[in-house]
Order: C-alpha cells, then structure tokens, then sequence
C-alpha cells in the first residue's frame, strides 16, 4: 500500500473513489464461527452527547451530500510505519522484526509516543500502523513489517504501540494532546498466506486465523484502536475487505471494535464483482472506508447510484457514516482548528529530535542480535586498525529498507538523511575517539598496515510490497560478492566481524563458517550508532531471535536457530554446510539480467516476416539480417546485449515464456517495467514498448525515451505497468513482459529487465505531453 499523505475520505465517510455500478458476483464466503472468537472489551463507552451530535449531522445530510459538504474535516493520514517515515530528517527507528527483536514492551510503547510527536509537528493526525501481522512464511516481502512470528509478543506489541500512539483511553481528545489516530493492519492473516505471496491467499483452518492471526487484536481493540485496515490478501479464497463474516460478525459485533474499518490501497477494487470503481460487496461487508486514491471520483458516482437503487442499504451507509464521524468526535476533529494551528504543528525541532535518535539507537542496539562469536574479536578495540568492508557500510538507505522516503526506499542517497548515521561513521567515530583508524574499502582491499579485524556489512537491499517477495530463502545473487570478499580477507589471516542489514531470517551459512563474529542488525534505521555501540561493547547483546532461522534456503526446511536464540555464547565451531538446498532460481520480478534471460523465460528476436530466433549465443543474427545481437560491457565483461536494427521493416526484440505470469497486483501500485538501458542509435521511426498476454490478447504505447539518445549513456527507463493495463491488457497472464517494437534504424544495449520502482526516466506512456 502506496499512499499520499492525505487520508483517501471525501468527508469522512465510507466513501472515496471511483465508476460505474458492476454486478456483485455471486460467491459463497466460507464461514466462520464468531461465538469462538475473543471479546475484548471495548474502552470507549459511547457518549449520548457526541451520539446526538453525530445524529443530527446525519440528519442534515442526503446521501448526495455525504462526500464532504457538509464541513466536516477530511482525515489526513500518512505511512509512519517505522517512525515518520516520509519526512526528511525524521527520526527513523528500526523496522517491526528488529524491535521485535529487542523483546523490549516499553521501548514500543516510548517508540510510539515519539512517533506520534513527530507526525504531529507535520500536521497529520492518522498513521498507518502499528502493522500487526505474525509472518509464518519469510519469504514474504513485507515479513520485516512483522515483530514476530510468535502471536504471544506481537499481541504484547499491539497494545503497548496503540497507547504511545493514541494515549491512553480516556475522554481528552486525542488533537489536544501528542497522539495521533493508529489503524492496525493489515486485518487478517496477511502473515499467512501460501508460500509467502504478498496480497495471496490464507488456506488455513478457522482456529489457525483465530489463534495465530486473530490474537493481536484481541489487545488492540482492549488498548482502544481507532481505526483497522483490512488486508489486501484472502482467507480460503475470499478476499479480506469483502468477507461480511469476518468484518462485521467477528471484528465488529463478536470482537466489539468500535473505531471504523478501513481498506488498503484499492484493496476493494480485487474482491469478486468489484473494480477500483464500484464496490458495493466492500461496504455491504462491513468497510466504512474505502481506500481509492485514484478513482475517487468515480467510486463516489458508483456508490451514490448503489445507495440510491437499494444495491448499498441506507442503514449500511449511515453506519459507515456513523462510525467514521464517532472518531473524528473522539479524537477532537470536529472542533479542532487547521492543522497549522493545532498543538504541535509546526514545531520542527521535534522532528529527528535528540531525545528521538537516542530512543533509537537505544532500540538499534536492543535489536542485534549475535548468531556466532569468538571472544577474542569481540568487543571491538576502538584503538585498533579496523577496516569496513562493503557497499552497505555507508548506505543510510539500505540499513533503513523499505517505506522510507520513497514507497520501496529505493532511489535515495545519504543526503537525504540529514542527522542521521550510517554504521561506517559510526565506526569510524568510535576509531577515531579510541584513538584509532577505520578505513573504509568496499572490495575488501586495503593500503598500508595490516588490519587488526575487517567489519563486513552485506545484507538485503530495500524493498516493500511485490518488489520483496522470494523464491527462497536466501540473497539474491547479486547480493552475495561479500563471500569471496570475507574469503580472502580469511586467507589473509584477518579476523572477520559480518554485520547483516536485513529484513527477514535467510540462509547464510558461508558467511557463518567464514565469520568470528556475525550479527543481524535487521533494518536499523537512521541511527548506525546503535550498531557501534553492540560492536564496541558500550552495550551488551541481548537480542534474541524474533523468528526461527534457517540451515537451508527452504522455506520448510530445517532449523539452525529457534525463535528466542541469542546472543551466541563464545563456543567452538562447527562448521556448516555451504549447500542452500534449494535450485538456484531467478529472482522475482527479474526477466533479463547481465545480459541473459532469467530462467524460464527467452531472449528472441523477430524480423519482418514473423519469424523468431531465440537468443542462446552472441552473436546472433534474424533470418532477414535486419536484426544484430552481439555482446558488449556494462558493469562486468559481457553483461549486456547490443541490439542494432536495420530498419526499413517491423522488426522486434522481446522476452517471453511459456509460463505467464501474474502482474495484476503490481498493476495496482506504482510498479514499473525498468530496462537498464543505453541509447546508442536513436530510432528514426517510431518505437512502442509492448506486454503480450496470450493469443490476441496484448498491449502497447509509445516509448518515445528510444528515439532519442541516453545523455548520459546508461540509465534506466520505468513504463509504469498501469500503462499497460489502461491500453487493454490483460495483467493476469503476462507471457511477453518485454517487447520492443519499431520500423525504423535502431541501436540500443540492454543490460536487465525487471518490475521496479526506481528509475532515471520515466515513460509517459504517451498519455501526457512530453
């Protein structure tokens, strides 16, 4: 869920956006047994003054009337999931599976009373969290989102998050004190979904839902939560946001929340019978809010003609109503003055605050957690010649991960974290106090005396929904030159201290066997000093592990550590296997990359008379010779392909399977299609950019970006997969992701096709002027 900082309610309503009425498809939800539920106790009594108050605002309304004319207050939200998140110089705490990590109650409870401070000088009043789901399969994208894979402490979590956030329950409005409105999410079971698909489905008993997923809200509506924000994925097949069972009998009426329920991001849009446009299963199931940031207007027409035609009961829409404008009551919008003009607003010198960073380099050091260590290397002696070693050591954005600044926390360099820490300056601080050197050097290699200990730090790089997904249970392969690296630093006779950036448990027994000392430091966030002070000993190592680790790469293979290991007693080492388990498989979302196809899919090339030649060798050369592959460098020798054409005729270059993919649910965001592209020979005639999806089924727009020359020779080019999908394409079956098409003379090198957020040029697609 990708989301501006405005919350997605015309007046506060169930309403946001989009078309035309659809029919409701007929579905039998499976059922579910309420009685069996918890029910929490709900700590806001009603208030017969604010129930008159909400009534009589109710009264003055006609249904045309209820999408923001009446001057009530919008809610304005924001993704502060770890920290305020999209704000540059926010204090940036760890993500969800370090803190859980550092098993630590009142660090979430100070963590969210600083959170909400931050969001406040800003002048929103609603964030998107605490997410509370209890991953079961890390191969999920968004696991890090998660404390734990243990219901017991993210239940623990849930309650202590909601209170720093809103306070305590009471009767101050929240907008008069240092509280923002929480939404916990994402409600149920995104955490357990086959293999780990993010947005798939729960296939799980109703006992598992209830005990595993189901627990965290248990303690969250105790704690008094605002708001709750339904999943994205399924339970037995149907989706969350439409389940009536699920929403209103267990969450509403069995589990006595009485905030009001929100949907993620176009989440309606994929229950059966709906679009982003039209959904009346959504609010007939219980949703008071749809989510619709890019169709709100059409949703408003659609569901004004459903609750006129009696699709959408007037009871049902009043009680969306109803439960929208009861929080706005209760946290003081209704008579609370602008945003700027409110308790906080404005105060910019709490954002980043130094009380904030130290609560978070408290947290980071709670959160290491130590799998391997030998005495003699650890603590590390600040007086000593330390050499860093890797591209993630200074790299505040990849020790932050995803949802910072961007929505994959991708595109961003150390400028854009102003006070913040990297762990190489960190280190390189703690040297030069102890009287010491750090040098740093990414390859490993290093001038002048021999270090007394290298300090490697590798790990994940950032990612959010779709982009993160996983075969297995391991780094991708362009994420692994640190073993050869920690190889000949071992040959050289130098102690080895590993540092891992990452979001979730992953098979790395070659840098185990290698290291003296390897810690998790997760995603840290802003403050690498956290990661100093448990490298240094200023503070000792009491993380423990959040979820069970693995030996192999299989997601259901066995263990090396259980959940609650740590920190690693000094021991003799037994050395692990270095075999994953698993076959090596391309990543997600990659098609093309250092200049081959990824596994399944093929290279090919086609001329003008329809035939295709399949690219397994360079050079390579269609039957009609208008076409010329041949290999040329981009960051290593022969990692790209050179595309030279003729012209004169169609000509195309594509990738293709005979294994369709589905890219829906990336439609639905801000994914693209990004081609690492150098323009050599610009086009003289114009070039299309297409997906194929099956026999007649297709489609294209314009890639003007190829009939001009790269300026700056290799950059990389994003066609926003929507694109695709407005010009007709069915996303379901994606079997030719990648299609090149055009008649005229043409010179291009193409190094890697992959999904992706982050590009240097993005294509207009051709429905704007240029």
């Amino acid at each position: 869920m990708r989301r501006s900082a405005l919350s997605f309610c015309a007046m506060g309503l169930a309403v946001l956006a989009s078309l035309p009425a659809v029919p409701v498809a007929a579905q039998q939800e499976p059922a579910v047994q309420p009685e069996k539920w918890p029910a929490p106790t709900w700590p806001r009594p009603r208030d017969p003054a604010v129930e008159q108050r909400i009534a009589d605002l109710i009264d003055r309304m006609t249904v045309d009337r209820t999408g923001g004319r009446t001057g009530v207050p919008v809610l304005w939200g924001t993704d502060a999931v770890h920290g305020h998140s999209n704000i540059v110089g926010a204090t940036l705490f760890p993500h969800n599976i370090g803190l859980g990590a550092a098993n630590d109650p009142d660090l979430i409870e100070r963590i969210g009373r600083a959170t909400a401070i931050e969001i406040r000088t800003t002048g929103q009043e609603w964030t998107f969290a605490p997410t509370l789901t209890v991953p079961q399969d890390y191969r999920w994208g968004r696991a890090y989102e998660g404390y734990s894979s243990d219901p017991a402490l993210v239940s623990l979590y849930a309650d202590r998050m909601v209170r720093g956030l809103q306070g305590e329950p009471g009767d101050t409005p929240l907008l008069d004190g240092p509280h923002v409105l929480a939404s916990t999410k994402h409600f149920i079971a995104d955490g357990g979904t086959t293999e780990g698909r993010d947005q798939g489905d729960a296939a799980i008993s109703e006992d598992d839902l209830r005990r595993v997923h189901g627990a965290p809200y248990q303690q969250a509506i105790s704690a008094g939560v605002g708001t709750i924000m339904t999943s994205f994925s399924s339970w037995q097949g149907t989706k969350i946001a439409g389940h009536k069972g699920l929403v209103t009998d267990v969450l509403k009426k069995r589990m006595n929340f009485d905030g009001f329920v929100v949907t993620d991001w176009n989440a309606h849009g994929q229950i059966a019978g709906c679009t982003n446009a039209s959904c009346p299963r959504a609010i007939n199931a219980g949703v008071d809010m749809y989510m619709a940031p890019d169709t709100w207007r059409a949703l408003y027409d659609s569901l004004l003609a459903q609750a006129k035609d009696g699709t959408v009961p007037i009871a049902q829409l009043d009680e969306a109503v109803r439960r929208v404008l009861r929080v706005k009551a209760w946290i003081g919008l209704l008579d609370a003055p602008k945003p700027s003009e409110r308790a906080f607003s404005g105060r910019f010198e709490l954002l980043g605050a130094p009380d904030h960073r130290a609560l978070a380099r408290e947290a980071v050091a709670k959160s290491l957690v130590l799998l391997k260590r030998r005495d003699a290397v650890l603590p590390l002696r600040p007086g000593g010649r330390i050499l860093v070693v890797g591209e993630a050591a200074d790299d505040i954005a990849r020790q932050s991960g995803g949802w910072t600044l961007s929505w994959q926390g991708t595109g961003l360099t150390n400028a854009h974290f102003p006070g913040a820490t990297s762990i190489w300056s960190a280190i390189a601080d703690a040297a030069r106090q102890g009287g010491g050197t750090a040098a740093l050097a990414l390859d490993g290699r290093w001038q002048g005396p021999k270090p007394d200990v290298a300090v490697v730090v590798f790990g994940e790089t950032p990612y959010a929904e779709f982009q993160g997904d996983l075969k297995a249970l391991q780094l991708r392969p362009e994420l692994r030159g640190h073993v050869e690296v920690m190889r000949r630093l071992k040959s050289a006779g130098i102690p080895i201290v590993a540092v891992m950036l990452t979001g979730r448990p992953l098979f790395i027994n070659p840098e185990l066997n290698l290291a003296d000392a390897l810690v998790v430091a997760w995603l840290p966030g802003s403050e690498g000093a956290g990661v100093a002070d448990g490298l240094f000993g200023r503070t000792p190592f009491t993380g423990r592990l959040p979820a069970d680790w693995p030996l192999t790469a299989q997601a259901d293979g066995p263990v090396l550590f259980r959940r609650g290991f740590g920190p690693a007693p000094a021991a003799t080492w037994r050395p692990l296997p270095e075999a994953s388990g698993v076959a090596e498989t391309g990543a997600v979302g990659v098609f093309f990359d250092a200049g081959r196809p990824s596994p399944s899919w093929s290279f090919q090339i086609s001329d003008a008379t329809g035939n295709s030649t399949r690219v397994t060798q360079v050079p390579t050369v269609a039957p009609d010779s208008r076409v010329q592959v041949t290999a040329v460098d981009h960051l290593r020798q022969e990692d790209a392909r050179r595309v030279a054409m003729a012209g004169g005729a169609a000509q195309i270059v594509e990738l293709t399977t005979q294994m369709p993919v589905d890219l829906s649910r990336e439609t639905n965001g801000d994914v693209m299609l990004v081609l690492t592209i150098r323009v050599e020979q610009p086009s003289s005639a114009p070039v299309r950019a297409l997906v194929g999806c099956g026999v007649g089924c297709g489609a294209a727009v314009p890639l003007p970006e190829l009939s001009q020359p790269s300026p700056k020779g290799w950059q990389r080019i994003g066609i926003p997969l929507k694109c695709f999908a407005r010009a007709g394409a069915d996303m379901s079956r994606i079997d030719a992701p990648f299609r090149i098409a055009t008649a005229g003379a043409l010179t291009f090198s193409l190094s890697r096709v992959a999904l992706g957020t982050d590009a240097d040029v993005i294509s207009t697609c051709g429905d704007r002027p240029k």
